[in-house]
């Protein structure tokens, strides 16, 4: 059921591109090529099922997981109301 001037089914039509757009964005930053020996943040080597695992890859484990929990603090604020995620 849609509301307002919306067609039925606008609304998940909008979640659906909402969560496709995030998607094509988070496979675009993930790293691609050859991966790295050693790591780009502290010099330590970078396991090599590490570098098969993740092609690309720049960091070893420890410096990822720094990097992961620093993004982890600056994510969205998903306790907004329904209607301001949708605008």
């Amino acid at each position: 059921m849609a509301g307002g001037w919306t067609r039925d089914g606008a609304i998940q039509d909008q979640i659906d591109d909402t969560v496709s757009d995030a998607l094509e964005h988070a496979r675009s930053r993930m790293p691609s090529g050859e991966s790295a020996e050693f790591c780009v943040e502290c010099g330590e080597a970078i396991p090599e099922p590490r570098r098969l695992a993740v092609p690309g890859v720049r960091t070893c484990i420890a410096c990822q997981t720094q990097r992961d929990g620093q993004r982890a603090a600056t994510s969205f604020n998903r306790r907004g109301s329904k209607d301001s995620q949708l605008k």
